[in-house]
């Protein structure tokens, strides 16, 4: 046991010995660097032998040397320097990511806030605004980062973490075991009234439901306009309980500035892409064939053809196979298997619903977007009424698409009708320089056959169009320059459709004309 004690105790100090040499020569090393005596002494020796240009030569020699020392002394603390602000480079960053997600967090608590109000003015009723809020929570109103997690990337995970949470939900999921009710859309609409009625405690007037539900047929995004507390919001809501497939709520905030508000965006820092609950909820439609709402709850309170530009030109396309979002420039081993090369094809059994209020806190809609959509005026609140007691309806978007398909065939606008509209389009623009254009005609053809289905009828459909989608045009007009040619419009309306019909069109003129 001694021999192992001195043993050891060799090892030791050979071992420390070894980092003492070394230290050692460091220091000595660096003391030879600025060892000034040393220097002197060299003088005092060669300095008797040295001529004029050898003092010269031994000056230089000199300089040059403490030229290098300074050099090595820079470098150093550059390196130090570099060092130090790399540190609190990262410290900062932690710091503001840090602040990020707490700023984020009371977004989301000040948003939820806002949302209360608003489903209160949304005329939602208090034994369903408990049910609406808990929906809303933690869904909609942050920005598309706000829960975005800020570790990096690990190896072998998905850099969509909601949309892979969807791919394993329906990992076994049998589409073609989904069971939908039969109904005529006549039926439908009638069924939803009642249904609003007695679960919900939420009346709408079924003119109101024929145009909502007719909307569907012509186009992929329906603005819900009017003052407030007559039901814009909570009329989309109540159609998800109704489908048994809750509608998704975004609150549009006033910074919506592009599309990253709708779908997120690929953190490069994190190698994550950030999804929103509006892409999660698009993400989950492609795997059903349910029907899907979106609601853009006050979409303009930010400018809608800034956040929602590409939307409006992709849904515009005649093909749905052109139905396609580039979300990240190139696909990635483990990116969810509805995303094909970084490109997502948007679901063709989900519909977006704004609403809009005008007043100093918003921004008018542009006639971009009016076009392309179908406006809905929700200006009166619903008279209650009995109505028996309602289940809810299950029907698939295919199926909804096929009642549309049929109408359009059963109850197609008439050879006259069309022919009258082209004569009111040539006197529009003969008097107004205004034209319906071919899209809104492409309404026409879907929207009234639809219309007339649910329960309307051909004169009242067309009335509407024309009112909200033709004459909401002459509001850009210099009024004062038309105002006497809207009496002459109006002559023109009863000579053409009757006296009796296109009421709502001769009496959205006459305001129009009290407003100069």
């Amino acid at each position: 046991m001694q021999a192992y004690v001195q043993f050891l105790l060799g090892v030791l100090e050979q071992f420390l010995g070894g980092f003492w040499n070394i230290i050692k020569g460091i220091g000595l090393g660096l003391w030879s660097f600025v060892d000034i005596p040393a220097y002197i002494e060299l003088f005092r020796t060669y300095g008797g032998d040295l001529g004029v240009g050898g003092w010269i030569l031994a000056i230089l020699t000199l300089l040059i040397m403490l030229a290098i020392l300074a050099g090595i002394c820079l470098v150093i603390a550059l390196l130090i320097r570099r060092a130090v602000r790399r540190h609190k480079a990262l410290a900062n960053a932690q710091e503001l990511l840090s602040e990020v997600n707490n700023l984020n967090a009371q977004v989301v608590r000040l948003t939820k806030e806002k949302d209360r109000i608003l489903s209160i003015k949304a005329g939602v009723p208090a034994s369903q605004y408990v049910q609406l809020d808990e929906y809303r929570e933690g869904t909609e109103g942050a920005p598309a980062g706000a829960e975005e997690d800020q570790t990096p990337l690990k190896e072998g995970e998905s850099r969509f973490f909601k949309l892979t949470q969807i791919d394993e939900q329906y990992a076994d999921y049998d589409r073609s075991a989904e069971v939908f009710d039969e109904a005529s859309l006549e039926e439908i609409c009638e069924r939803f009234r009642n249904y609003a009625c007695s679960e919900m405690h939420l009346y709408y007037d079924m003119r109101v439901i024929r145009l909502f539900l007719a909307a569907f047929s012509s186009t992929r995004l329906i603005i819900l306009q009017g003052i407030s507390g007559t039901g814009k919001t909570s009329l989309p809501y109540a159609w998800g309980k109704f489908m048994e497939n809750d509608t998704q709520i975004a609150s549009v905030q006033p910074s919506w500035r592009d599309r990253s508000e709708l779908f997120g965006y690929f953190n490069e820092f994190t190698k994550r892409f950030s999804e929103t609950e509006v892409l999660k909820r698009m993400y989950e439609a492609t795997f059903t064939d349910k029907v899907y709402l979106t609601i853009l709850d006050e979409m303009n309170i930010a400018r809608v053809e800034y956040y929602f530009a590409e939307m409006l030109s992709i849904l515009e396309m005649p093909s749905q196979e052109e139905w396609v979002v580039d979300l990240v420039p190139s696909g990635w081993p483990g990116d969810p298997q509805h995303i094909e090369n970084g490109r997502f094809h948007l679901p063709p059994n989900m519909w977006y619903v704004g609403t809009a209020n005008n007043d100093d806190s918003t921004f008018a809609i542009s006639d971009k977007v009016y076009d392309r959509a179908i406006p809905i005026n929700i200006d009166t609140k619903g008279v209650p009424f009995d109505a028996p007691e309602t289940a809810p309806l299950h029907i698939s978007a295919v199926r909804l698409q096929e009642m549309f398909d049929e109408a359009k065939v059963k109850y197609k606008v008439g050879e006259e009708t069309l022919a009258k509209i082209a004569k009111l389009d040539d006197y529009v623009i003969e008097h107004f320089r205004l034209a319906f254009g071919n899209r809104i005609v492409k309404q026409l053809g879907d929207f009234i056959p639809a219309y007339v289905a649910c329960g309307g009828t051909e004169i009242d459909g067309l009335d509407y169009v024309i009112t909200n989608k033709i004459f909401r045009k002459f509001e850009g007009l210099n009024l004062a320059f038309i105002r006497d040619e809207i009496d002459g419009l109006i002559n023109y309306l009863s000579e053409l459709f009757g006296e009796e019909n296109m009421q709502e069109a001769k009496a959205y003129l006459r305001r129009l004309k009290k407003l100069v």
